[in-house]
């Protein structure tokens, strides 16, 4: 990994952590942030030495949105440099979202505006209970719109609908409730869940993770039908007789250890 000026990285193991290092902004983001974001995901995406991704951030806030200089310089632009602009922060969700590597957001604090979108665009979201969420952009004349296809998935639309409109507040318990956080836990406990997630994540098949994440994308919502039935049959058929396939079923009934957590 080259040296981020916004971000920082470390990798233990087989997991990599990316921290938004932007404390004195609320790790806000701004053009930078979203390059770096992008560009971190897509080389992550591609190295083999990384079976898990944590997303965190330094400071009291996990993420506040959009840097308020940055949202300066935006006002000043032509319609197609916004276009432009907006197009690069839904391509760093994306690489986030289709990452084919699972990806834990750790929540420490608050998290604002486009931060929620970050969230949304993680797999899995572990957050300390004093954490307080807002979905802010009515209150300045804008929109959610390009984080709406993650924040509508994570929080359904009529939680979404609510929270769009309304531009409130609301607590990590609530996010929890409705579905955006899977875990809520203590500032103590916030390190060590995580631990205990990307554990059980790097000891499962790095393809079967892989194709995982993408049966979800690609099944969610699809209607059952002759197609469907076909495509995943096809998927188990497929992964069957992969080598991680058939590695994993004969490292079960052989009573063993997979080859993928024996060392390198």
């Amino acid at each position: 990994m080259n040296a981020f000026e916004t971000l920082a990285f470390a990798q233990n193991g087989t997991v990599a952590t990316l921290t938004l290092n932007r404390p004195d902004v609320r790790n806000a983001f701004n053009e930078t942030v979203i390059a770096e974001l992008t560009g971190a995901f897509r080389a992550l995406a591609d190295e083999p030495s990384v079976r898990a991704i944590v997303l965190s951030g330094n400071g009291p806030a996990f993420c506040a949105g959009a840097d308020l200089n940055w949202m300066k310089k935006m006002a000043g632009y032509s319609d197609d440099e916004n276009r432009a602009d907006a197009l690069r922060l839904a391509e760093m969700l994306r690489a986030i979202y289709t990452c084919p590597k699972p990806v834990i957001a750790r929540v420490q604090g608050d998290t604002y505006a486009g931060g929620v979108g970050l969230v949304a665009a993680c797999d899995i979201v572990v957050a300390v209970d004093t954490a307080n969420f807002c979905l802010s952009e009515a209150k300045l004349g804008l929109i959610p719109a390009t984080i709406s296809p993650y924040v509508i998935r994570a929080l359904g639309e009529q939680a979404s609908r609510r929270y769009f409109i309304t531009a409130e507040r609301f607590s990590a318990a609530e996010a929890h409730r409705l579905g955006l956080v899977h875990e809520l836990v203590s500032a103590d406990g916030l390190d060590a869940k995580v631990a205990d997630i990307t554990a059980t994540l790097v000891a499962n098949s790095p393809n079967a993770v892989r194709e995982s994440k993408r049966l979800v994308r690609e099944v969610a919502g699809a209607a059952v039908n002759d197609a469907l039935l076909a495509d995943t049959a096809e998927r188990i058929a497929a992964i069957r007789a992969s080598e991680e396939g058939r590695e994993g079923v004969q490292s079960f009934l052989g009573k063993r250890k997979p080859n993928w957590l024996l060392p390198a």
